[in-house]
C-alpha cells in the first residue's frame, strides 16, 4: 500500500462521513495532515496523514476507524515508511465501563515489519469524565500474525495495556498523553511501548494546529541490527467534521 492509496482511503472515509450527515450528532471525522521539506545542505521531505472516523450506532454501541501513513525521504532515498489501519467497536456496559473488539493491520518497512495483522477483545474503565480532565485505561488480548522483511514470520498471543489522558485548558486548547504497552506471552523478551504527547490549539470550529511527540520502543526488533527506538516529532493541521 502506498501513499496515494492511503489518501484515496482517507478521501473515501470523508465521503462516507458527509453522506451520513443527515444522522446529525452520530458521527465525527478528524483528518490530520503534515508535510515538511528542507533544502540546502540537505534535502529531506516528510509526509504524514491520519484520519479518524467515529460513528455512534446506538446509545451503547459506537465504532471508530483510523488510518495513518508516514513517508520520509532523505537526499532522494526513502528513509521511513509506515502505514496502518485499525477498526474497533465499543459497547458501554455502564457510564464508565466498556468492552471493545479491535482489529488492525500495520506495515513498517524500516522497522523490519512487512505486515502485521492483529485482532482481539478489550475492556476499559473511564476514570475521569471531564469537563476538564479526561482519563481512561483499558486492557486486552490480541492474536498477532507478523511477516518480517527478512523472510521470517511469527504468530503469537499478545497482551495490551493502554491509557489516555486529556486536559482541556478551554474549548479550543488541550493537552493529551497516551501510553501503550504490548507484551508477547510466547516470548517475554518481545515487548513494545508507545508514548504519544500532544498539544492541540483550535484555529476555528473546523481547523486546529497540533504538535506531537511520539516514542516507539521495540525491545526485540527484527532484524536485530535495527535500532530499538524510533521518535517522531510533528506539527500538523487537523480538520474536524461532524
Amino acid at each position: 500500500m502506498n501513499v496515494k492509496r492511503i489518501l484515496v482511503l482517507a478521501c473515501a472515509v470523508s465521503v462516507i462521513a458527509f453522506n451520513v450527515q443527515a444522522e446529525e450528532g452520530k458521527w465525527s471525522d478528524e483528518a490530520e495532515l503534515s508535510y515538511v521539506e528542507t533544502r540546502g545542505n540537505s534535502l529531506v521531505s516528510t509526509f504524514s496523514a491520519k484520519n479518524l472516523f467515529k460513528y455512534k450506532f446506538t446509545e451503547k454501541i459506537d465504532g471508530a476507524w483510523k488510518i495513518a501513513a508516514l513517508n520520509s525521504k532523505s537526499e532522494g532515498t526513502r528513509s521511513a515508511e509506515n502505514y496502518s489501519t485499525e477498526a474497533r467497536a465499543n459497547y458501554s456496559i455502564t457510564e464508565r465501563f466498556y468492552a471493545s473488539a479491535i482489529g488492525g493491520w500495520l506495515k513498517d518497512n524500516y522497522s523490519g515489519i512487512d505486515a502485521r495483522y492483529y485482532a482481539g477483545p478489550a475492556a476499559g474503565y473511564k476514570v475521569l469524565l471531564g469537563p476538564e480532565h479526561f482519563l481512561h485505561g483499558e486492557g486486552g488480548l490480541d492474536y498477532v500474525m507478523e511477516d518480517y522483511r527478512d523472510g521470517t514470520d511469527s504468530n503469537y498471543l499478545r497482551g495490551r495495556l493502554f491509557s489516555a489522558y486529556e486536559y482541556h485548558f478551554n474549548k479550543k486548547n488541550k493537552f493529551s498523553q497516551s501510553l501503550e504497552y504490548l507484551y508477547d506471552f510466547d516470548n517475554s523478551e518481545n515487548y513494545n511501548a508507545i508514548s504519544i504527547t500532544a498539544v492541540t490549539s483550535s484555529v476555528n470550529d473546523y481547523m486546529s494546529l497540533k504538535a506531537s511527540y511520539e516514542i516507539r520502543y521495540d525491545n526485540v526488533p527484527v532484524p536485530a541490527s535495527l535500532e530499538d527506538k524510533d521518535t517522531i516529532f510533528s506539527v500538523a493541521l487537523v480538520f474536524n467534521f461532524n
